[in-house]
């Protein structure tokens, strides 16, 4: 890239002035307060959580990979929400790249039009996939994200961070975003396999080089917590190899007049990243330092984005060194989760492989499909999606495991008692076998939570439904149901008792620990089980083996799951006539 420097037309009046390199503003977590009320204060500040999604560019339609994404990211804020942690969960839509423009142009309509349309069918991903989001941001029409970004831009430009320039580099629409010869492979773009377009104009860069120091030391000590470590190293790597001012503009002919304008310079718009990272606190009103802003990303030592790899620069140093620019508190984790593949194929629409989590929600039901997404593909590497193994999880895991250790302790509660749950007995080796299972639970899911790792939480959960289907083999509660009758039957229906009531126990836990993945199945469960929690239930009693009342209802239901075939080629086909229409 070659370029010539000029003074900043909109920043001339600060650009020139000594810089000064800013220090993170100080967060909750640096203090915890010398008397009760501000102990207090602090405590709280630590139970409370904001979370993110990437926004997503909203030239087509939501794929399976945003899925991954916004589902993972809805187990974690369903997880602290469990933890009664004061949670805030946002979502949206990037829509001012030049990638919305030209779909829109190929389209014959105008780009308004295409992300209204767009980035509805992200905001409807909500029932489908059984979302919780708090907010979902869209940054073309959402006044706050416009005097957010334009604050940002102003607060960068006053400590000497923004002038113009003009320079030639090769960009990358599918990206957006410049990439040095180097960087490319055989010419073509890394991510996209295209060949990037050549840009020679004069735009506005933020003085990224200024801050390479600084965001070393703040990733190496964790201050900007980067999971998993391989990213972090990434990160690393790519500060110590020396950073370049990026540009943060462009001209309002190549962005064919679609942006947020520059403050002072009509003639620019702000480039589409500079814009789009702003989300994250536009969204909280940090326009008008708002409630919202102080509370959730100020005053709150939790500030959690989560990405697909593809963007760890923009979200670990880009982003990070524009907060520091403007004295604004920056995030403290930034969680990075690998790709989908289809089949072993990267998902592309010249391959045709390209799945609608919609669709495969209305084939296969919600938590089958949250179930694969958060258990067989490991949340921070690359996994694949194909449909023989998605319908292989659903029958074995869900329907034959622990959907038949629901319907088959149902069943036997009804046909012996009535309905009604009786009391444990004294306990045998057996019955402290599986609450010992029970017991290291809360450990393991919390640990595996804490590293945001859905899939090894419901590995540690499964392995409760296992203990339980063999608890039941091994205890053969149709035998004592039998001897009930017998010269043993006192000792026989005692020992009945505990175990039925165990098996009750355990489902009763494993529903408690599904909340946050599969939470359409946790309710069903519960509902089957005759338990109603409130929601302000402590995460110590729902946890506290034992917690099952003797003497309730069980009211069994409709079975969890159905078992599933691989679709016909016919059936394929209409199912993908009935997503286009």
């Amino acid at each position: 890239m070659t370029n010539t420097t000029k003074p900043a037309r909109q920043a001339k009046a600060t650009a020139d002035k000594p810089r000064r390199t800013r220090t993170p503003k100080a967060s909750a977590t640096s203090e915890t307060g010398t008397t009760p009320a501000q102990s207090l204060l602090y405590q709280e500040n630590l139970l409370r959580w904001y979370i993110t999604t990437a926004i997503p560019y909203v030239n087509a339609r939501p794929h399976i990979g945003f899925a991954l994404e916004i589902i993972l990211t809805d187990a974690i804020a369903r997880w602290r929400r469990l933890l009664n942690n004061d949670v805030r969960f946002l979502t949206g839509a990037d829509e001012n790249s030049l990638k919305n423009v030209r779909a829109a142009e190929q389209e014959g309509v105008p780009t308004q039009q295409l992300v209204d349309r767009n980035a509805a069918h992200f905001q409807a991903l909500r029932e489908p996939l059984n979302l919780s989001f708090d907010d979902f941001i869209r940054t073309s029409i959402d006044p706050r994200h416009v005097a957010g970004v334009q604050k940002l831009w102003e607060a960068c430009a006053r400590n000497g961070d923004i002038y113009t320039r003009s320079y030639h580099g090769l960009y990358c629409v599918g990206c957006e975003q410049f990439y040095t010869e180097d960087e490319l492979v055989n010419g073509l773009c890394p991510e996209h396999h295209t060949r990037p377009e050549v840009v020679e104009e004069e735009n506005y860069f933020f003085r990224l080089s200024r801050y390479g120091e600084q965001l070393a030391k703040l990733i190496e000590s964790d201050q900007l917590r980067i999971i998993p470590q391989t990213r972090k190293n990434e990160a690393l790597a790519f500060i110590r190899g020396g950073l370049e001012d990026f540009s943060i503009s462009r001209s309002q002919a190549r962005a064919h007049g679609w942006g947020i304008p520059v403050p002072g310079d009509p003639s620019q718009v702000i480039y589409v990243w500079y814009d789009a990272l702003g989300n994250y606190i536009t969204a909280l009103g940090y326009a008008n330092d708002g409630p919202l802003y102080q509370r959730y990303w100020v005053n709150n030592p939790n500030r959690t984005h989560v990405i697909g790899k593809g963007i760890l620069r923009f979200h670990t140093i880009y982003w990070p060194a524009m907060l520091l620019s403007a004295d604004v508190p920056l995030p403290t984790t930034v969680y990075v989760h690998g790709y989908v593949t289809v089949e072993g194929e990267k998902i592309s629409k010249t391959l045709g492989n390209v799945i609608d989590p919609v669709a495969l929600v209305r084939q296969y039901g919600t938590d089958p499909v949250r179930y694969y997404l958060l258990r067989e593909i490991p949340s921070s590497e690359d996994g694949d999606f194909a449909l023989e193994r998605f319908i292989r999880a659903n029958n074995l895991d869900l329907a034959d495991k622990l959907g038949n250790l629901l319907n088959r302790t149902l069943s036997m509660v009804g046909r012996y008692y009535g309905g009604v749950a009786p009391a444990p007995g004294p306990r045998e080796p057996l019955d402290d076998t599986l609450i010992g299972v029970a017991e290291r639970l809360p450990d393991r899911v919390t640990g595996a939570m804490a590293n945001f790792a859905p899939h090894e939480a419901l590995a540690s959960i499964w392995e409760l439904v296992d203990a339980a289907n063999k608890y039941v083999e091994d205890t053969k509660p149709w035998a004592l149901a039998k001897l009930r009758n017998t010269e043993e039957g006192h000792a026989a229906g005692e020992r009945l008792n505990t175990v039925l009531y165990n098996l009750l126990e355990a489902l009763r836990l494993i529903s408690v620990y599904l909340t946050p993945f599969l939470p359409e199945t946790a309710e069903k469960m519960n509902a089957q089980l005759g338990l109603a929690v409130a929601p302000d239930t402590a995460w110590e009693e729902r946890i506290r083996w034992g917690g099952y009342p003797a003497g309730t209802i069980i009211k069994p239901g409709a079975v969890l799951f159905v078992k599933r075939e691989l679709p016909t080629e016919e059936e394929t086909i209409q199912a993908a006539l009935a997503t286009l229409s």
